[in-house]
This record gives structure tokens, C-alpha cells and sequence, in this order.
């Protein structure tokens, strides 16, 4: 048996019940058997022992009170993954489904996708089973007061950056931050995505789904494509879907349907992201009112739908193990061309293999979604030096950090032999940096 698979059964086996972990510790694995046969000196030294291993895993209670003065318990989570490149970054979740298996998978993929930015940042994530959506103003901010006063005491701006994710946006960071401000009375880079009045970067909203844009802009154009007049389906309408939707329209694309976890509209003139960002920013109501506004459209129940709705380019930035084998089976029936995935694995093992054998050009999350941790790690970089880009600069930084990853990942992929298959290339070209610099870190 390989060292890649001895370590991935022992994976299963310390960690029981926890299938988002096992899946992506397996697809990384998988990927590196040709980098492993090359570098024995991997296994002399555990190194897949100690990357698939947390370097520090922390829950929590919070205990919070609400409207109605009753008393509610949640958990709260901080996996601090890998820190040998830097400091760890990634963001906190706040949705009911998150338990420590759903953050353990999550750091370790954003250990290999921080390490593909080609910046000093390590790989974490955490977050709360607690779930924002129906919430006050005021319970939201009782809630996160209470996840800061035990979270800030294993943070630092050279220790563990946190940011946004899911459930978490401008109003979370913003009440997080205040907390860790008042008991530690101080200022600084200890969260990112902030507000732009009080450190926070221009371009961190737009960051993941404009990077997710440019990643598969360069992806299509290696092939003789251009988004062009491409007819697109994307899910998902938080912060990465309406940005992915918005550069995609402004680079001459038709995007024709996005979701929520309850359903998906299918507007066939083309999504007007107006009526979509004044309902889920502003109002924070569900994706169905948009047919209110917009009766030619059709709102359907139920969010796997959307991959029946033919397109070009399908994509997925809602959740994990969204898209699965008999959704990639239809956007392969309707000749969809690329998928590039916004959210975290959010194609299936099944789907992955599908879009593969079909030659469909396939975007990994882990180097296409890395646009909103570049310009985290460039918010950091901002705050230490009490200083300002602008929204154009910072665009600029972000479409070459995009362009530098799309490039450093298809160069892994045909080092292997594997020149069509970004999964590979983005696997081994973000752990070989975080191998090297474990390696020289010694046993620690």
C-alpha cells in the first residue's frame, strides 16, 4: 500500500463521522502520488501525518441571549490547520450545518488554496453552528460579543487572522471586531473584512467572485473562448455568487439563473443584479421575491435544480457537495464547456470525474476562490502599514494574483503528465510550498 493511502486510512480511522474531511484529505492525496514517489524523504519525515493533522483544533460555548430574553447555547470552532507559510488565515462560518469535521475540511483546504496566492499566510477556519438568517440587529450582535470573548485569546495579527464566510459579512465583522477591540483595547489587523472607515480593503466583497472570474477568463482563454457573449449559471447569492455575477456581466456574459438554499430563479433575459443585491444585501430576504419584481422570471423550490438550465459555464457558489454526478451529467447533456467552482468543493468526487472524462475545462475551489483570501492577506498588509489602495490598484493586484495562480497551477499539472487536469495541478502546486517549508521548520 502507498504512503499517500496508509495515511489517508489512518485519516478515517482517528476521525470518525467526519465525510467532508475524509473526501478532501483523499482528492489532495490522490493528487500528489507522483510528488511523493519523487521525494521519499516525504515519508521519513511524517509529513502527510503532520499535514492532515490540526496543529491546534478549539471549541467553545457561547452562550447568548435573545430578543425574548431567553438564554441559547451554541458551539463555537477554531481549527488553526497549518501556519508554516505564516500566520492562519481563513474565515469563520456561522450556518447550522458547521461542526468541527465541516471546519476541519475547510482549514485544510485552505491551507494549499493560501499557500497558491503566493503569499505569507498559513491555513485555518472556524465558526458556529449558529445561524444569522431571521435574526436582529441586535441578537447578531449579542451572539458574536459573546464568540469574540473566548475566540480573541488564540488570535493575533502574527498569530491567526480570521476573516468572513458564510453567515459572516460586513455587520458580523463588524461586531466581532468591536468586541476584540474593547477587551483588548487595541486596533489593528486582527480580522479582515472589514469596513473601509475603520481598516478594511476595498475590493474584499468583490474579491472571491471577481477572482473566480478572472480565474476562469484565463482558464477559457487558453482554449480560443472568451466570456463573450457566454450564457452563464451560477448558484449560490451571497457575496461570491452576485460579485462572480457582476464581473461575469461586465466582461459581456449572460448569466441566467442564481439560488439559495431554498430555490433558484431562472430569468431568461439575464439576471438584473440591481433587484438581487437590494434583496439579499439589503433587505436579506430569500431569492424567490425577485419574481415579485421581475414576473417574466420563474422561481423553482428546491436549489440542485439550476444544472438542468442550459449554459456554457456553470458556476457553483453556494456550498460543499452542491453539484453532484447527475447535475454534472446535465450540464455535460446541455454542453456546458467549463465549470469553475466559488464555493469549497462544491462538485463531488462523481462530478469531478464526470467533467473530467467529458474534457469539461474545470476550475478546483481551492485555486478559483482564492481571490477573497489574496485580498485578506492584502488587507493585512494594508493595516500594518496604516495605508490605503485604491479599488482600481487593488482589482489590478487581484487579476494578476488570479493570472499567477491559473499559470502555476496548469505548469504542476503538466509537470505530472496531467495537462488538462487543474484538480492535480492545484493539489500539488500548493503543497509543494507548504512541504518545503515544513521540511525546513524541522518536526515541529
Amino acid at each position: 500500500m502507498s504512503y499517500s493511502n496508509r495515511v489517508l486510512e489512518k485519516v478515517i480511522r482517528r476521525n470518525p463521522g467526519e465525510p467532508e474531511f475524509h473526501q478532501a484529505v483523499k482528492v489532495v492525496l490522490q493528487s500528489l502520488e507522483p510528488v511523493l514517489e519523487e521525494h521519499p524523504e516525504f515519508e521519513g519525515a511524517g509529513l502527510l501525518e503532520r499535514l492532515t493533522e490540526p496543529e491546534r483544533q478549539i471549541m467553545f460555548r457561547v452562550p447568548w441571549v435573545d430578543d425574548q430574553g431567553r438564554v441559547n447555547v451554541n458551539r463555537g470552532f477554531r481549527v488553526q490547520f497549518n501556519s508554516a507559510i505564516g500566520p492562519y488565515k481563513g474565515g469563520l462560518r456561522f450556518h447550522p450545518s458547521v461542526n468541527l469535521g465541516i471546519i476541519k475540511f475547510l482549514g485544510f483546504e485552505q491551507t494549499f488554496k493560501n499557500s497558491l496566492t503566493g503569499l505569507p499566510i498559513g491555513g485555518g477556519k472556524g465558526g458556529s453552528d449558529f445561524d444569522p438568517r431571521g435574526k436582529s440587529d441586535g441578537e447578531v450582535m449579542r451572539f458574536c460579543q459573546s464568540f469574540m470573548t473566548e475566540l480573541y485569546r488564540h488570535i493575533g495579527e502574527d498569530t491567526d487572522v480570521p476573516a468572513g464566510d458564510i453567515g459572516v459579512g460586513a455587520r458580523e465583522i463588524g461586531y466581532l471586531y468591536g468586541q476584540y477591540k474593547r477587551i483588548r483595547n487595541t486596533s489593528g489587523g486582527i480580522l479582515t473584512g472589514k469596513g473601509p472607515a475603520f481598516g478594511g480593503s476595498l475590493v474584499r466583497t468583490e474579491a472571491t467572485g471577481y477572482g473566480l472570474v478572472y480565474f476562469v477568463n484565463e482558464m477559457i482563454k487558453e482554449k480560443g473562448e472568451s466570456l463573450q457573449g457566454k450564457t452563464i449559471v451560477v448558484s449560490g447569492s451571497g457575496n461570491v455568487a452576485i460579485y462572480a455575477v457582476e464581473k461575469a456581466q461586465q466582461l459581456g456574459a449572460k448569466v441566467v439563473a442564481m439560488s439559495d438554499s431554498d430555490g433558484y430563479i431562472r430569468d431568461p433575459d439575464g439576471i438584473r443584479l440591481d433587484t438581487v443585491k437590494q434583496i439579499k444585501e439589503v433587505e436579506r430576504k430569500r431569492i424567490r421575491e425577485y419574481t415579485a419584481v421581475h414576473p417574466d422570471a420563474e422561481y423553482q423550490e428546491g436549489c440542485r435544480g439550476i444544472w438542468s438550465i442550459p449554459c456554457d459555464i456553470a458556476l457553483p457558489c453556494a456550498t460543499q457537495n452542491e453539484l453532484d454526478g447527475e447535475s454534472a451529467e446535465s450540464l455535460i447533456a446541455h454542453n456546458c464547456f467549463a465549470v469553475g467552482e466559488g464555493a469549497n468543493m462544491p462538485s463531488t468526487p462523481e462530478a469531478m470525474e464526470k467533467f473530467l472524462k467529458s474534457r469539461i475545462l474545470f476550475a478546483p475551489g481551492k485555486a478559483s476562490n482564492a481571490g477573497g483570501v489574496a485580498i485578506s492577506a492584502l488587507e493585512m498588509s494594508q493595516n500594518s502599514m496604516r495605508l490605503s489602495w485604491t479599488f482600481e490598484e487593488l482589482d489590478t493586484r487581484l487579476k494578476h494574483i488570479m493570472g499567477n495562480i491559473y499559470r502555476n497551477v496548469r505548469e504542476a499539472a503538466g509537470k505530472y503528465g496531467q495537462e488538462n487536469n487543474l484538480i492535480v495541478g492545484a493539489n500539488i502546486a500548493g503543497f509543494r510550498k507548504v512541504a518545503d517549508a515544513m521540511m525546513a521548520q524541522g518536526i515541529v
